[in-house]
């Protein structure tokens, strides 16, 4: 299953209860398509880095969708295009990062053991005495 993070930012002027009905309708949207809603972050209002559409401020919300084919997000920027609620979005596909991370993690494991068992092999004992022929 794909991991996507989906960043919008809400125009300033809608009300908190308007951002969140905005914000609920978006995630039924994707459960509707298939994708399951692993998590909501709602950033709240913050300043933008530039004027966007004349404004200075949005509603930052983070949606985190688990979903197959990608159909969920195509339909929910296809939404985000036409709303005039949403002034900014970017979808992310993530699966691929934490796919890269868990490999690294797990590349670094094996090198550590190895090191591990080329350290225990090389170091004498030293309770060990020398071995000689005494007949």
């Amino acid at each position: 299953m794909r991991r996507y993070e989906l960043v919008f930012v809400l125009a300033p002027t809608l009300t908190e209860e308007e951002v969140d009905e905005q914000v609920d309708m978006y995630s039924k949207v994707a459960v509707d398509m298939g994708a399951e809603v692993a998590d909501v972050d709602k950033w709240g209002k913050r300043r933008l880095a530039f004027p966007v559409q004349k404004h200075k401020d949005g509603y930052y919300t983070v949606l985190t969708l688990d979903e197959e084919g990608g159909v969920a997000i195509a339909e929910l920027e296809r939404r985000f295009k036409v709303s005039d609620a949403v002034i900014r979005f970017l979808a992310v596909r993530i699966d691929e990062e934490l796919k890269r991370v868990e490999k690294f993690e797990t590349r670094k494991e094996a090198r550590q053991k190895r090191r591990t068992r080329a350290r225990s092999t090389e170091q004498p004992v030293a309770n060990e005495e020398p071995e000689t022929d005494k007949e």
